[in-house]
Formats: structure tokens, sequence, C-alpha cells
């Protein structure tokens, strides 16, 4: 395993592209966290260096440094991705690594500290060191294409809350049904069919609720 690096100040701010002073400024505002100390001598390692690109390519897709220090807070002090998968990865769902300014990027001025938080509650988004985890590409795709069709973040995350409810009482309901035939062995081969119905019982109710607005 390589070793971790550290830099002094100067190097560091070489590296990022700025300049001491900015590198100062930063740091004054706890847009990165605090240097590890070594006598009179500041050392910072590579999460710093992450952190300071962020900052930048944050800035250049239009970003305030007052938004980017409440996202930097939102996200240092958000569930980590232990957290977020607990026990073990999603069995069909595929997790996404992003960084700051990827999610930004899907969310396109939405990426705030409320939505980010209620992410996280929701359990969307975990930490794991720079980066952000989603636990489902699907649900990413989806809640961006929302967004850009014109709905509020806040309000696709609020949905999502209620669709979370709904689809944990329908879990329930089906490995009850199974449970009082079958063995708990026989719930992973038969997932599949309970997502076939919840999918085609959904299309049918889409279908009801579109003839109503005729």
């Amino acid at each position: 395993m390589a070793d971790k690096r550290e830099y002094r100040m100067e190097e560091l701010a070489r590296l990022a592209g700025i300049t001491v002073r900015t590198l100062r400024f930063y740091r004054e505002r706890k847009l990165i966290p605090p240097p590890r100390r070594e006598g009179r001598i500041a050392w910072y390692d590579d999460h710093h260096l992450a952190r300071l690109r962020t900052i930048g390519a944050l800035l250049e897709r239009g970003h305030t440094l007052s938004g980017i220090a409440e996202l930097a807070e939102a996200f240092d002090n958000g569930r980590d991705v232990g957290d977020l998968l607990g026990l073990g990865a999603p069995t069909e769902e595929t997790p996404v690594r992003l960084t700051p300014e990827e999610l930004a990027d899907h969310f396109a001025g939405q990426a705030t500290p409320e939505n980010l938080a209620a992410a996280m509650e929701l359990g969307y988004l975990g930490t794991d060191g720079d980066e952000i985890v989603h636990i489902s590409r699907r649900l990413l795709e989806v809640s961006a294409a929302l967004v850009r069709e014109g709905i509020p973040l806040s309000e696709v995350l609020a949905a999502g809350k209620r669709v979370r409810e709904h689809a944990d009482a329908l879990a329930e309901l089906f490995a009850d049904l199974v449970l009082r035939h079958a063995t708990e062995d026989d719930l992973p081969r038969l997932r599949p069919l309970a997502r076939s119905v919840v999918e085609a019982e959904l299309s049918l109710a889409m279908d009801r609720r579109l003839r109503k607005q005729r």
C-alpha cells in the first residue's frame, strides 16, 4: 500500500493551482479541514488536495464560496458509506461513486446542503473520504431526469421518502406471503416475481390515473 503523501503549504497550493494566500483564506473559512501540526510546520495531505480541486471545480460551475462552505459542512457531517450500505452492498442495485462536483452536475443548482442532508437521511447518499456514494444508479438517474423536467429536487426527495414507506410495506407483504408457504431461503429466488407484480400494478395504476385526466 502506498505511503500517505503529505505537503507543506506552498507545495499544496502549487498542486491545487492556487496561491498560498488563497489557501490561507480557504482554511480560515473552514472550507478545508485543519492541517496536521508538527511544531510550527503545517502538513496537508491528499484529502486537502482533493477538497481544493473540488472547490475550484465548483467555483467554475458558478457556485459561491458561501454555498461551497455549506456543502462542505453537510458533506463532513454526513453519514459514511458503512452506515449507508449496512452489512453489505445492495444485491441488485449498483452504488455509484461521485465527487461533489459530479453530484452538482447531476442536479445543477439544487445540490444544496438541505437537499444533501435530506438525501443522506433518506439513505440515498453516504460519504467515503472525498467521494459521495449514491446507493442506486437507477435512483440517481431517475432523480436527475425528474429534476431536468423541472421538478424541484426537494420535492423529488420528499416523494422518494413516501415511495420508500410504500415499498417497505410491499416488501413486508410479499415476504409474509412467501414465508407462509415456503422458507426464507426461497425469498431471493422469488423476489423477481414481487418486482414484476409491483411494476405491472404501477403501470395499470398510471393508466387509471391518466384516464381520469381525460
